[in-house]
């Protein structure tokens, strides 16, 4: 992977709005490349930062951000 490619992945990754399901679509690389690929490029502190922002959040998974969007009542299989 060229360091092109990583600064493009580091910053799809950091984007509040791009899901991981479209960095896998655009990429080809599973979360779990993208959290060690994060591991790799990012310092220890902003590594931490970043995976304390992104865990849990619905932006950054899509099908709990559908769940968010239809409603509380809603479930994520």
């Amino acid at each position: 992977m060229t360091v092109d490619e990583k600064d493009k992945i580091v910053g799809l990754a950091w984007a509040d709005r791009v899901s991981f399901e479209e960095i896998r679509n655009r990429t080809g690389l599973k979360e779990a490349e993208v959290i060690k690929l994060m591991r790799q490029e990012l310092k220890p502190g902003s590594f931490r930062r970043w995976r304390k922002r992104v865990s849990g959040r619905a932006t950054k998974h899509r099908s709990l951000w559908k769940a968010r969007q239809r409603g509380p009542d809603c479930h994520v299989d």
